[in-house]
């Protein structure tokens, strides 16, 4: 039995480790298919609950996590679930801050940090990761 995603799966970014993880907008309907085992969700606002384990990061629309010491534990947990199970990074629309969520597994995963937006904008959304900052978190966040 498959616990993590099919790469072919909507939204799935498979990292040069072969771990795969999945991306999405919690403002669009859920995905056909098997839930997340686990999901961290980057929302300035509590999220609402979903019925599979998952963390909140505190992440305002357009910004950077608030905290980067917890950003980095649980990008690091996401990361390292998602060599055996089914894990789903989120924000509302899917794109800035998801994507800046990814670039950093990304990094996490051996993708060079200078090159991580550009991979995450090649293999998950060409529109991923919004702004200036969040470009440059990507590529401090090995620091």
């Amino acid at each position: 039995m498959t616990t993590t995603w099919n790469a072919t799966d909507a939204g799935v970014l498979s990292l040069p480790s072969g771990r795969l993880i999945r991306g999405r907008g919690l403002r669009r309907p859920l995905p056909a298919g098997p839930a997340s085992a686990f999901a961290v969700h980057l929302l300035g606002k509590q999220p609402p609950e979903v019925p599979w384990e998952s963390r909140w990061l505190r992440w305002p629309d357009f910004r950077l996590p608030s905290s980067h010491t917890e950003a980095r534990t649980v990008l690091r947990t996401a990361w390292a679930r998602a060599d055996a199970e089914r894990v789903e990074i989120a924000c509302a629309g899917g794109r800035g801050r998801t994507g800046t969520a990814l670039a950093c597994i990304a990094v996490l995963d051996g993708v060079p940090a200078a090159e991580a937006v550009d991979f995450v904008r090649r293999n998950y959304d060409p529109r991923a990761v919004e702004t200036p900052w969040q470009k440059r978190y990507v590529r401090r966040f090995a620091d």
